[in-house]
Order: C-alpha cells, then structure tokens, then sequence
C-alpha cells in the first residue's frame, strides 16, 4: 500500500491481512503503521487506490 504524504513523497508499506480482508481494513492498517513513524503525516483522503496481492 503505497500512501502520499504531505512532503509530497509516497511511502510504501506491505501489509500482512487474510484473503477475505477489506479494503478499507488494509488501508487503516497502513495508515496506522504510518502515522506511528517519524514521516511526515499521510492524506487521509485519495482518489483511487491499487491494491496488489503479493503472494
């Protein structure tokens, strides 16, 4: 899940969630993961979003 910051860069985060997960939910978790580090703060709102499973 790649997240835009604010400083204008995009972090990317691989998050670990069940076949069934929802998008939202992975989302959240790597937004959450995010917010606890040191980057700069992520937009919370997006236009569209890819996701990939990585299997």
């Amino acid at each position: 899940m790649a997240l835009p910051a604010v400083d204008g860069r995009q972090y990317v985060y691989r998050v670990y969630a069940p076949e069934d997960a929802l998008p939202a939910d992975l989302f959240w978790d790597a937004w959450h993961c995010h917010d606890e580090s040191a980057h700069p703060r992520a937009w919370d709102l997006f236009d569209a979003a890819v996701i990939q499973r990585v299997g």
